[in-house]
């Protein structure tokens, strides 16, 4: 039986696991760099191949293997479109981070559980309240905003948002556990990165060697800077109501911006400013909104597959 004393310690682990979790990803554009000249798709790849072998070793130590031949045909190609997603997700988060794009990722994840309302009412005809509507008005406006200041659409932070939410909803229908969902994905992908990485060794393209040991040791150390904040994310996620974890969300982009403006010195001018200024609001306004009507917040659903990207991230 569980004690108050119990579950309150529960939930002070949780909140250290979440809090990791977010932390790790919101100062994940200091590591991306360091790979240079390794280009996005090279980095991707490194990622994909190095988390696959830490994700088999956490298969293994949860006893997890055997859950790969129990799930059904649906659900592997639930999880084909998901590897698809994710991958898009990572490639274009690493060109961001690696091009000084790190506040336009950063918008982009704050834009995200308002995509995954958007999402909702489309896909599965959810209906949309009145405080969910006043957020997507204003998240609708603070995008076109953003748009006449730099004079195109803000394609990184919409499709960071956009390829996140759709994962976010395919994962949403996926009957499995979280490891092994991550790590069926992440198999998925590995012919195609592994594949990648031999073609550019082969044609003299690759930048696993001839930038020094520690360059390379970089690169595989991609796999667990993928893989660790994965699995604090499960463990806070396990301890901790859904509302809780949809908060400590905002402290990835939260601090990718701080990166970006702070050490990138990422231009910031007013109407970018104005922007992002919408796009809390809009955020402020969504989660009272859940909180008011005692649903599960929407931004729940987006933390919940927040783990590769993931999230991100």
């Amino acid at each position: 039986m569980t004690t108050r004393s119990d579950a309150a310690q529960r939930r002070r682990a949780g909140v250290a696991f979440g809090i990791g979790a977010y932390v790790w990803w919101g100062l994940s554009p200091g590591f991306f760099p360091l790979l240079l000249p390794a280009g996005a798709l090279e980095v991707l790849a490194h990622r994909i191949v190095w988390s696959a072998a830490c994700l088999i070793v956490v298969l293994l130590v949860a006893r997890r293997i055997g859950d790969l031949r129990r799930l059904s045909g649906r659900t592997w190609l639930l999880l084909v479109a998901s590897s698809a997603l994710i991958s898009i997700n990572w490639g274009i988060y690493i060109w961001a981070a690696t091009n000084g794009h790190v506040v336009d990722a950063a918008l982009g994840y704050f834009a995200n559980p308002l995509v995954t309302v958007a999402l909702g009412v489309l896909v599965f005809r959810e209906r949309i309240g009145r405080w969910q509507l006043i957020a997507l008005a204003l998240a609708v406006v603070a995008v076109v905003m953003l748009t006449v200041e730099v004079g195109a659409p803000p394609y990184v932070a919409v499709g960071l948002a956009v390829s996140f939410a759709l994962y976010g909803l395919v994962k949403k229908v996926v009957t499995a556990d979280p490891r092994v969902s991550v790590a069926v994905e992440t198999f998925l992908a590995l012919p195609f990165a592994a594949g990648y990485l031999v073609a550019l060794q082969v044609t003299g393209h690759g930048h696993v060697t001839g930038h020094g040991s520690w360059h390379a040791v970089l690169l595989m150390l991609a796999g667990p800077v993928t893989a660790v904040p994965l699995l604090l994310f499960a463990a806070g996620a396990q301890r901790l109501p859904l509302i809780t974890m949809g908060l400590l969300f905002y402290l990835n982009p939260a601090l990718q911006m701080a990166w970006g403006v702070l050490v990138g010195h990422e231009p910031m001018p007013v109407a970018r400013w104005a922007g992002f200024a919408l796009i809390w609001v809009a955020l402020v306004v969504l989660t009272v909104g859940s909180i008011r009507t005692s649903s599960t917040p929407t931004v729940s659903d987006d933390v919940e597959m927040a783990g590769p990207g993931t999230p991100s991230r």
